[in-house]
């Protein structure tokens, strides 16, 4: 599988969200998506960055966009994750990792000097056309939202 760039058509597919209902990213065309994927549920780094993405989701709704968090936990450990910070985000559960591989968000990476297979921390800005605008690999979640959302908005203004 190639590696998806910025002016691809992001590849559509179909996964549970938290209440087991299917949601599929063609359903958002003509909205921004902001497509991030994340290791695990109720971990320091993940609870961070789902909790800074539901601080600053007005400004996504705002600006056009909704927010969707991918990880391979179940849906009722998203549900769990959700109940337990009060988030407002759309959480997608990815247990066979199908997604996860197609966005090359799941792979080798370095973890306590070990070589291991797991998420890598990864978002893709996507625009109102189902187009890939923007993508950020091994993300760091310190400062991670406030810099989506300010290329969310550098990139509607340019295509105005």
């Amino acid at each position: 599988m190639t590696e998806l760039k910025v002016g691809d058509k992001a590849p559509d597919f179909c996964l549970p969200n938290s209440d087991e209902k299917e949601i599929c990213l063609s359903e958002f065309r003509g909205r921004w998506v902001i497509l991030y994927f994340y290791p695990r549920d109720n971990t320091s780094g993940c609870t961070k960055e789902a909790l800074d993405f539901t601080t600053h989701i007005k400004e996504f709704i705002d600006n056009g966009a909704v927010v969707i968090g991918v990880s391979p936990d179940s849906p009722r450990s998203h549900q769990r994750f959700i109940l337990r910070h009060n988030l407002k985000v759309e959480l997608l559960s990815d247990t066979e990792k199908t997604v996860l591989k197609m966005y090359g968000a799941w792979g080798k990476k370095k973890r306590y000097g070990r070589e291991v297979e797991g998420v890598i921390r990864t978002t893709y800005l996507i625009d109102d056309k189902g187009v890939i605008r923007h993508i950020w690999r091994n993300v760091k979640v310190k400062g991670h939202v406030e810099e989506v959302l300010e290329r969310l908005k550098e990139l509607k203004k340019s295509s105005l």
